[in-house]
């Protein structure tokens, strides 16, 4: 019988996943040159042009982009809903390639969580709060989980308690509001305990004030639970509450934006630094934000100067004003 793990020892995992920073091989989610190219009336559209990616266990992080630049496709292709037309992708050793259905579905039950938008897409009306979490345990099977029906019932109203919606459990969706009903999806994307949690703008239909309630949820169960959590989201609010925010655009990882907390020596305050970088590929060529290419006037070339310690990129000179 499998023994599961108790939300105190998922609490020590995230920490230590936390305080181990890689980024190589061992990464949780590795996207390689990702291609997916969709065909429709004898056209064809690219929307994903060899994205790389990486994320490291225990990531908290944002994936923003404007419309069509290829974050919905991405994360369908990470849920396991779509498959890459060519590339490699693989999340907590599962190569997305080369899955079949079988395995495709017993992915999506045990890898990874998911989160819609659409509130109503995300719970079964006629179940509570407390029989939607627990629904996903039963339907992977009781006898091989290891969880009985007490179990599932236990550790729903654990789940339900930590994302602060435990009043919840005897509601349906219709009984709760807008954020109750995202936190409550979000239990029942945690209940098999899944490596990765993807959320598709899961605050996009509620007013900021909610919209944190949910985003702390979130938090609350990367940093307790130790579940890996990729969020694409338009809500800059979202976005800079993360450590890491990856922009993608035409397809491609563009830029991503770190931050970090720095204390001052002086008066003892903390303060988040962002720091915004450039996605360098395997040819070379990177992705300049067009805010600044926009700002000096950049377009068609730029001069490159190379110093001992960076390159330099100017607008080019060459043509007369």
């Amino acid at each position: 019988m499998t023994t599961n793990p108790t939300l105190t020892d998922l609490a020590d995992r995230a920490k230590a996943a936390r305080d181990t920073p890689s980024y190589g091989h061992d990464a949780l989610i590795t996207c390689d040159r990702l291609v997916r190219i969709f065909t429709t009336d004898g056209i064809e559209v690219q929307a994903l042009q060899g994205l790389d990616l990486l994320v490291r266990e225990g990531e908290l992080m944002a994936l923003v982009g404007a419309s069509g630049s290829g974050k919905s496709t991405l994360m369908n292709i990470l849920a396991g809903l779509d498959t890459p037309t060519a590339g490699a992708a693989r999340v907590a050793g599962r190569d997305l390639l080369t899955m079949t259905a079988k395995d495709r579905l017993a992915y999506r039950r045990e890898v990874v969580g998911f989160v819609w938008q659409q509130t109503s897409r995300n719970l079964l009306p006629y179940l509570t709060a407390a029989q939607n979490t627990a629904l996903p345990m039963q339907l992977a099977g009781g006898l091989r989980t290891g969880r009985t029906h007490r179990a599932r019932t236990e550790r729903a109203l654990e789940l339900l308690d930590l994302l602060k919606v435990a009043d919840c459990r005897d509601r349906r969706p219709h009984q709760m509001s807008g954020g109750q009903q995202q936190r409550v999806a979000i239990a029942v994307a945690l209940a098999n305990n899944p490596s990765v949690l993807l959320a598709d703008e899961p605050t996009g239909e509620l007013d900021s004030h909610t919209a944190e309630q949910v985003f702390a949820a979130f938090r609350s169960a990367n940093e307790r639970l130790g579940t890996t959590i990729v969020i694409v989201t338009h809500d800059q609010a979202v976005a800079d509450e993360v450590r890491r925010t990856v922009a993608i655009r035409d397809g491609r990882t563009s830029t991503e934006v770190l931050r970090r907390s720095e204390v001052d020596a002086t008066t003892g305050h903390e303060t988040v630094v962002a720091r915004e970088y450039a996605m360098l590929d395997r040819a070379g060529r990177l992705q300049l934000p067009a805010d600044y290419t926009r700002a000096l006037g950049m377009r068609d070339r730029v001069a490159l100067e190379l110093e001992p310690d960076h390159i330099g990129v100017w607008p080019d000179d060459s043509e007369p004003h």
